[in-house]
């Protein structure tokens, strides 16, 4: 595996991977209701501009073995960790460590002092086993459904 930073042809399979992530990983913990609220099929090719427009202006890490794309991360310049997505054939082999690994050095190159992060039911685990810690639960409403998620946040300074 290797991590490189995000070009603009990654986009499309990019949202891809995101989608299919969201309605198999994610599924354990979320309705189907819920899935589909968080991202549904047909809006995929609307996030194609905006995603793009997110990567090239935050710090954004794609991870790419012989397969292709397998997992993906960016952070804004302020320290939020926007996205944080791996393939969902390729859980739980250090990818997503590695990435958020990644994006906590350029962090630090950056100064930022802390990272924050929205992180759902199913990455609450992942972030605590950083160093992350819950500041709040919170209840997001997309498309009239509510998720729960947490918002979390990890004192790079320590």
């Amino acid at each position: 595996m290797k991590i490189a930073k995000y070009k603009e042809t990654d986009t499309e399979e990019i949202i891809k991977l995101f989608y299919e992530t969201v309605h198999t990983v994610n599924a354990k913990d979320y309705s189907l209701l819920e899935l589909d609220a968080w991202v549904s099929f047909h809006e995929l090719q609307s996030k194609v501009k905006s995603w793009k427009e997110s990567f090239l202006n935050n710090i954004t890490f794609v991870a790419r073995n012989l397969d292709g794309i397998v997992g993906f991360c960016n952070l804004t310049f302020s320290g939020h960790l926007d996205r944080l997505y791996v393939h969902k054939d390729y859980q739980r082999q250090g990818i997503a460590s590695a990435l958020v690994n990644m994006i906590e050095s350029e962090a630090r190159k950056l100064n930022v002092l802390s990272i924050d992060t929205d992180a759902s039911i199913t990455a609450k685990v992942f972030f605590e086993q950083r160093g992350y810690q819950v500041v709040s639960l919170q209840h997001v409403v997309r498309k009239g459904v509510t998720l729960i998620n947490y918002k979390m946040t990890k004192n790079l300074c320590e």
